[in-house]
């Protein structure tokens, strides 16, 4: 792909960017990394304000990929701590245990319900889907529609803003690969579960996960590398089908910068509209067609706490918008400034535009106050305001046309024989953390004459949760 001592870009300083580069300058490369964000992490970053700190998202370090592994540790030794888990579901008033817990949920069903639910069950194994297109139709096939209509279809369409019934059934086949009912009831009664997600504690940096892109920024760098801030790649030189250069915006200034090779985790539209000569339109088309949820976090801070043991809780309940908290102190003290108070992370999923996107922040603020009020979680007078923040293009959508689309834009992209692409919006693809680190791993190498398939990297079925088509933390697993 290169030969030694020419420039090699890394579009991108999440986990797959610094990843490939670190690898990189592991063999003796000097690498450029763009970010055109203002610190390195991407949607793994942690941002800090008035002394709490708050990692966008939640995430949950683990993996079953050994050298992933080994690098987390080798990055951060002592400060990787080990967290005990606590996550449940809030539906109507109650909390569930998260995994299904078979007494917990009868508790709080009762059992006129959950008779209810096992009817349905049984109804639908007796007479499936023939065919599993959409994620309602998967699920349904798996725990029936009563039990689909409860703990699943409400969430999920919170978090992605259309229909189950237009999301593809692929989506659920990556995330909650190999469940049943059965299954859950099971582990629930006799603990049978193997899962990896299901493990009672985990990793976690003490400072939050940003500090891990941190240490890996700071060690491309003294390896020889660069990592530019506040830096975008805006064009992207081509001959036929190999790159030649880069025009990138550094603050104020415009500066045009030769390549030997690319690997790349930027959206697959936004690579593809910035390629010059422009790509085919039907690659255009198929480009802009592909779909991002974003989401925004509001913080939100009570001076006595913690107010409830979890690390995290699924919002399911309809009659609030929030749709997941993150106890930010029950993942490491050390995310706030003293002991005896609570920091909390309120999600909210929107599209880039809408009306919780662009809302003042002093109103989502509001917002966020009266519904942990709502849920009778604090009283709105104590709850001392946090800061906002937005996450555009979280997560790839999986609706009808993405295959379709991602297939002919990966097509095109496949021809050129110096450019890689990387990560979760690199492959419009939803990886998680360790996956997308991998697939940044690989491709360096491909530069030293490897030919890996970075689109075979993919998640397990045993990282995922049973019993929710949930948004789960970002680590190893997420749903």
């Amino acid at each position: 792909m290169t030969t030694d001592g020419e420039r090699i870009l890394v579009i991108g300083a999440g986990p797959a960017g610094l990843s490939a580069a670190y690898e990189l300058v592991q063999r003796g490369w000097k690498p450029l990394v763009l970010e055109k964000a203002s610190q390195v992490g991407g949607i793994s970053r942690t941002e800090l304000h008035d002394g709490y700190r708050y990692d966008v998202g939640g995430h949950r370090f683990f993996t079953k990929v050994p050298e992933v592994a080994q690098l987390w540790t080798s990055m951060l030794g002592d400060d990787l701590i080990k967290v005990s888990r606590l996550s449940r579901i809030y539906y109507r008033g109650k909390f569930y245990q998260y995994p299904l817990n078979l007494w917990n949920t009868l508790s709080n069903l009762g059992l006129w319900e959950s008779g209810l639910i096992l009817l349905s069950y049984l109804r639908w194994q007796a007479l499936p889907y023939k065919e599993e297109e959409t994620f309602e139709q998967w699920v349904t096939n798996r725990f029936g529609r009563r039990l689909y209509r409860t703990f699943f279809q409400g969430y999920t369409e919170k978090v992605w803003g259309i229909p189950c019934s237009q999301i593809r059934a692929d989506w659920a086949a990556q995330r909650i690969q190999g469940l049943s009912l059965t299954q859950a009831v099971l582990n629930a009664i006799v603990g049978t579960e193997s899962a990896k997600s299901l493990i009672s504690e985990f990793l976690y940096p003490r400072l939050g996960p940003g500090m891990m892109w941190e240490r890996f920024a700071e060690r491309v760098t003294a390896g020889g590398g660069e990592v530019w801030l506040n830096s975008e790649a805006v064009r992207i030189d081509r001959q036929s089908e190999r790159v030649t250069a880069v025009t990138v915006q550094r603050g104020q200034e415009t500066l045009h910068i030769p390549v030997s090779g690319i690997l790349t985790s930027m959206p697959l539209p936004e690579l593809i509209a910035a390629l010059s000569p422009a790509s085919p339109p039907a690659v255009q088309r198929a480009a802009r067609a592909l779909r991002h949820r974003s989401f925004l976090t509001v913080g939100l801070r009570v001076l006595r706490g913690p107010l409830f043991p979890d690390n995290w809780v699924y919002i399911q309940s309809p009659e609030v918008q929030a749709g997941r908290m993150q106890n930010l102190g029950n993942w490491s003290a050390a995310m706030l400034p003293g002991a005896g108070q609570t920091s909390l992370g309120i999600e909210y999923f929107c599209n880039e535009g809408d009306a919780l996107w662009t809302a003042d922040d002093a109103d989502l603020v509001r917002l966020a106050r009266h519904e942990l009020a709502q849920m009778g979680l604090a009283v709105e007078s104590e709850v001392l305001p946090g800061p906002v923040i937005r996450q555009p293009k979280a997560y790839p959508v999986y609706d009808p046309e993405y295959r379709t689309n991602v297939n002919l834009v990966r097509g095109f992209l496949a021809g050129f024989d110096n450019l890689q692409t990387i990560g979760r919006n690199g492959m419009h693809r939803y990886n998680n953390m360790d996956h997308s680190m991998l697939t940044g791993i690989l491709a360096a190498r491909n530069v030293f004459g490897e030919h890996n398939d970075l689109w075979s990297v993919n998640t397990e079925d045993t990282y995922h949760e049973h019993m929710s088509g949930h948004r789960n933390d970002q680590g190893g697993g997420m749903l």
